[in-house]
Parts: C-alpha cells; structure tokens; sequence
C-alpha cells in the first residue's frame, strides 16, 4: 500500500521537528526525492509508485531551541548542538535545496503597521517565471521545472557569468559542497533569476541562492 511519500506525490511533504524522526524513515526519503518515485520489494516481487513532492521540513537548531537566539540562553553545548544536528545525514542534506533560518521576531517588528509586497505582485512574479519555465522545457519529456534539471540539462540551461562563476567557485571551496549541492545552488540560482525576468545567471543570483544552504556552514 503506498505510503505517506506517494501519498505526497504532486504535492507538499511537510515534516514537523525533522530530527526527531527515526533516522531509518529520514534515509528512505533519499530515493524519492533524487528520483521522484519509491521502489518497495517484497519476496520475489518489486513495485515502483510515483513519490515526485516538494518536501519542507521545519526543526530547531537544538534541543532546547535557543541556540543563536539572542534574547534566550542556550543550555547546549557544541558538541550537543552538533550531535543533534546530525541526526539529518550529509547525504539527505544534500537533497533539500533550501535551508534558512528563521529567527523569532522582535515585538517591535511585530508592531509595526508596516505592508510587504502585495500576494497579487508575488503571484504574477511565480506565474511568470513557471511560464518560462515551461518554454524552457517544453521538448524535454519528464522535465517541467528547474528542480526536475539533470546534468546535461544544467550544462544547458544553468550557465554562469564570468563573476557569477567565481563566487560559485569560492563558496563550494568554503563550504566544502558536494557534487550535489552544487548542482542545487546552481539551480536555484536559475530559479532566482526566473523570478527575476533575467534570461543570464548572475553574482547577485548566485549570492542569493548560496546563502539558502545555512546548514553547510561551520557552527559559529
């Protein structure tokens, strides 16, 4: 019977207190979201379903949830907070495109009357950029977004200014990123510049999409 990843299939997988899950059900996820379906193999016989979903997962960055908070005292140690951040493998780390961070907000922030940019504004922006997209891809069978891009599709569609490269080049030297990251940094990189109504990859695109991988930093 198809589980909760098929179940997920077209959709959204959110999951709550990421660390807390057992670490065999995090590793599982690794197949469907590098291949966007879920082999189960039973005796003699072996059945593929469809698990191709957009995961967001929300956890604290430590047990007692006040690591980097500046108004709460952690009662972590390092050591703690490192152990408690490894329960989510390299591996799967890899595979989620966008990590950031989340600080809590100031009451002074809270009680500002203050608007941001109108949801009609942002929704034509996303529009825009998933029509462009869907030009972009319209001869590839399988491939209707960034997100879905291999390799040769990357080499195609994902190239970099003169600069932009550069940066790439000393984050992945800073960052220590794997083969993998890299291909998720460049394309959100093309994402952010999709949304942007930017046909070229530039610095400030690649910049953007470099600071979404919070969790490849050192501790600090």
């Amino acid at each position: 019977r198809p589980g909760e990843a098929s179940l997920a299939h077209g959709g959204v997988l959110f999951l709550d207190e990421l660390p807390e899950f057992r670490k065999n059900v995090l590793e599982v996820l690794r197949q469907p979201m590098e291949d966007g379906f879920v082999t189960i193999a039973r005796a003699a016989t072996s059945l593929c379903y469809p698990a191709r979903f957009m995961l967001a997962a929300a956890m604290n960055p430590c047990k007692c949830g006040f690591w980097g908070d500046p108004g709460r005292s952690c009662v972590c140690g390092t050591l703690e907070v490192e152990r408690y951040l490894s329960r989510i493998s390299g591996p799967l780390l890899d595979r989620i495109d966008i990590h950031i961070e989340v600080p809590a907000v100031p009451y002074r922030e809270l009680s500002v009357n203050r608007s941001g940019e109108a949801s009609a504004a942002i929704r034509e922006r996303v529009n825009s950029a998933r029509g462009l997209q869907r030009e972009r891809f319209v001869a590839r069978d399988g491939v209707f977004a960034n997100a879905h891009m291999g390799p040769r599709d990357l080499k195609k569609y994902c190239r970099v200014s003169d600069a932009a490269d550069a940066l790439l080049k000393t984050a992945i030297s800073r960052l220590k990123l794997s083969a993998r990251a890299y291909h998720r940094v460049l394309k959100i990189a093309r994402t952010i510049a999709d949304l942007a109504g930017s046909t070229a990859i530039k610095a400030a695109h690649v910049s953007e999409a470099v600071q979404y991988r919070s969790l490849d930093r050192p501790l600090g």
